[in-house]
């Protein structure tokens, strides 16, 4: 009697989601398997890019991958999981169809679960952050951000209320990792470009301030790379607040814990991120950080036919002299961590031993704006153009699809002979505006 394919459910197309669904369907056997990917976009976000969208240098289609073309022999499912029952192999999803049928949520079952969701935004109970902060983790809100500040420029340009041009041309991020610092790099480089074509703004009009709660920024690329780090970003006139946090944010006025007040327009909230929350809906064992416990071999412990990497996993890290210690939350792990996850799938499938997860961290490499950067890799240290240029190098040898590294290529080339692109599309977040206009009062603004 032939033996039935087997159910993979892969919960999440990021990193670990799209990389290992890919590695699976090149390398199952005809009839073994069968993949299912549940994610709620249709396209994989390559986040190291967002900064270079949000300033321009790369369109927004193209630091995407969409699943359904990439992963043309798995099942993709738009869809969000709401829980899953692992003692009964099965999950609950909510789809687009199951919302307009107002059915509730399908069940899928499964054989084997990969569960990797990912990470959310951690948010703490800052008065005025939930109504006036704008986040940093997806390609909707790095767009809405770029077009958000080119905005703010505009209005600053056409008032004369001196305290709301102040508030438009002042712009603060809270977080100095990774993503708050390159983030603020790539837009102010941006931004500061943009001035020339105001006739009433000057570059010195904006002020840009990064709010870190801790002594040092950019901890990834170690102390100096740090130091030089925040040594450019103070040298470009960026006003750098460490061991500082933000208090409050209501009224549209930032509040620190030193005691300043910077009445201000944007906000951007980049400090740290935290393990989806599916994983507090599922039976499946969770630290204290509300992450899969996980084996070296990607396993979830104690747990049979459930495995589990990236950010959501806490995957004990071999090369660390410390027992206890787990991988960092970081996509240099989560691409790798795919392979020997996908690996283990298909020797779990075939009987075979698997193998565990080890990797020893090679280092960093972090864009502070066009041909800016610093970089700590393989002990070496690397800072301005030379850094910059691993940094893309880097990044582009790591996208996937050789679709898009060519794209991405060449948009950088086209960008280096041309100018930038600084145009608002706003209207984008809200395409019926006009129509609706014209429906309810006759009146055409692009014709007047």
């Amino acid at each position: 009697m032939a033996k039935e394919p087997a159910r993979i459910l892969v919960v999440g197309g990021g990193y670990v989601g799209m990389y290992t669904a890919l590695r699976l369907q090149r390398k199952l056997r005809r009839g073994e398997a069968t993949v299912i990917v549940i994610d709620p976009e249709p396209y994989m976000t390559y986040q190291p890019f967002l900064p270079e969208a949000a300033a321009g240098s790369i369109s927004p289609r193209h630091v995407v991958v969409p699943l359904r073309r990439t992963l043309d022999k798995c099942q993709v499912v738009i869809g969000e999981v709401r829980s899953i029952d692992h003692a009964k192999r099965a999950a609950s999803i909510r789809t687009l169809a199951t919302h307009e049928e107002g059915t509730g949520a399908i069940r899928i079952r499964y054989d084997e679960l990969i569960l990797a969701p990912g990470s959310v935004s951690r948010t703490l109970p800052v008065p005025g952050l939930a109504e006036y902060g704008i986040g940093f983790k997806t390609v909707e809100e790095a767009i809405g951000l770029r077009n958000h500040v080119l905005e703010q420029m505009d209005i600053a340009s056409s008032t004369r209320d001196p305290a709301v041009r102040d508030a438009a041309l002042t712009f603060v991020f809270v977080g100095g990792g990774y993503a708050g610092v390159e983030a603020l790099a790539e837009l102010e480089d941006m931004a500061r470009y943009a001035a020339r074509y105001y006739h009433n703004l000057e570059p010195e009009d904006l002020r840009f301030v990064l709010v870190e709660a801790t002594g040092r920024i950019l901890p990834e690329v170690g102390e100096e790379m740090g130091r030089y780090a925040l040594r450019e970003l103070r040298g470009r006139n960026i006003d750098v607040r460490l061991d500082t946090r933000l208090d409050s944010c209501a009224d549209r006025v930032a509040v620190l814990s030193d005691g300043s007040r910077f009445p201000t327009r944007t906000l951007v909230w980049t400090a740290g991120v935290k393990a989806h929350p599916v994983l507090a809906a599922t039976d499946l064992p969770l630290n204290g950080r509300g992450r899969l416990k996980c084996t070296a071999a990607l396993t979830v412990d104690g747990v049979e036919h459930a495995w589990g990497a990236g950010d959501a996993a806490a995957v004990p890290d071999l090369t660390s002299d410390d027992p206890d210690a787990v991988c960092a939350p970081n996509a240099q792990h989560a691409v790798r961590q795919a392979k020997v996850l996908a690996g283990n799938v298909l020797a779990s499938l075939r009987d075979k031993p698997l193998k565990e997860y080890r990797h020893k961290y090679v280092g960093s490499v972090a864009s502070l704006g066009l041909h800016k950067g610093v970089a700590y890799l393989y002990g070496r240290k690397l800072k301005g153009y030379p850094a910059w240029f691993m940094h893309r190098a880097y990044h582009l040898s790591r996208i996937p699809t050789f679709n898009r590294k060519a794209r991405v290529l060449a948009e950088w080339t086209l960008t280096g002979l041309f100018k930038r692109e600084i145009v608002s599309l706003g209207s984008l977040e809200n395409p019926r505006a006009e129509f609706e206009l014209a429906a309810d009062t006759g009146r055409h603004p692009e014709a007047s």
